[in-house]
């Protein structure tokens, strides 16, 4: 059992990363965002395809396939449906807060608070929290802030930090409270996948997944967007990089994952998308400028710190054993 959370948790841990260097694909693009989420899901779900068929193959081989009942099917297509239309939500929540005024940092500050809401929400459906994942869950929080509300800090103190300033950028605009929603919706989506990954192929979920994602953002797009060719060709790479390794990789690790893993301590380890996502910048500026952008103090901190909430929530006490 040790072994299969311990894969799990390296599983999640490679997702987070994914999606943490998918933060510059995102930026390089400059395709509309219901273009962008069609698009990427589409490489996403055409990625999985293959995959899914030399799965079934194989099981086909060693006489372990099996068709899904009538029911299953029903409950499979319902997993799909409501996980991509959770997911394009999120998504969109995001992004709609951004374009009304609320700062990128700050954004992705907001969103990963699903590593509070997650636990808060398991509560509600009897999901025992242990007392180290609270103290997991405020380290990550203390470390969030650090690494995504200190941008233009240059002094390194208690009094910069706690200063007016800084202090002011945490008041609630009304761009945020899409923000808020979005990181309600991917606690939601984690809780979804906790639920319906036990029970469904985690592949073939994540593929009708992103096919959901994709049909639905393409009619929203068209409607509200004026998407080209030749835009989605100019944003080819970045679209590539996060249809294939963020979408069809990373969400389908996280739904593998998450067939072992505690939810609450799933969402810690995909919070780590933050630090990785710094991490990822100093090499991809380094490397095409020259010039890498090292963190700050503050964010060395904050990646200290969420790397110390994750080497914690591993931590199990041994039981006691009873003496005769």
């Amino acid at each position: 059992m040790r072994s299969k959370q311990g894969f799990a948790n390296f599983c999640l841990l490679l997702a987070a990363f994914l999606w943490g260097s998918t933060f510059i694909a995102q930026a390089e693009s400059t395709v509309g965002t219901f273009t962008y989420l069609a698009c990427r899901s589409v490489i996403g779900a055409l990625f999985l395809l293959p995959v899914i068929l030399l799965m079934d193959g194989r099981r086909k081989k060693r006489g372990t396939f099996s068709k899904m009942t009538s029911a299953e099917k029903r409950v499979f297509l319902s997993a799909g449906i409501v996980c991509g239309i959770v997911l394009l939500t999120a998504s969109f929540l995001q992004q709609f807060g951004i374009d009304r005024g609320t700062a990128p940092g700050k954004a992705g500050f907001i969103t990963a608070m699903y590593i509070l809401l997650v636990p808060i929400l398991g509560l509600f459906l009897k999901k025992r929290v242990a007392a180290r994942h609270w103290v997991c869950v405020g380290f990550g929080i203390v470390g969030l802030f650090l690494l995504c509300m200190t941008e233009g800090l240059t002094e390194f103190s208690l009094a910069a930090l706690f200063g007016a300033e800084t202090l002011s950028a945490l008041s609630v605009q009304t761009a945020d409270l899409y923000v808020i929603a979005c990181a309600v919706v991917y606690a939601v989506h984690i809780l979804l996948l906790d639920k319906f990954v036990p029970h469904i192929d985690p592949v073939k979920l994540s593929c009708l997944q992103f096919a959901v994602l994709a049909v639905v953002a393409t009619v929203l797009a068209l409607l509200f967007e004026q998407p080209t060719w030749d835009g989605i060709w100019q944003s080819r790479l970045p679209i590539a990089y996060a249809g294939v390794l963020s979408s069809g990789v990373a969400y389908t690790l996280q739904a593998v994952a998450q067939r072992d893993a505690d939810a609450s301590v799933a969402s810690m380890l995909m919070s780590m998308e933050s630090p990785f996502a710094v991490l990822s910048a100093i090499v991809f500026y380094g490397i095409t400028t020259g010039v890498p952008q090292l963190p700050t103090p503050y964010e060395w901190v904050g990646i200290a710190l969420m790397f110390a909430a994750i080497l914690i929530s591993q931590y199990e006490p041994k039981k006691k054993t009873s003496q005769a």
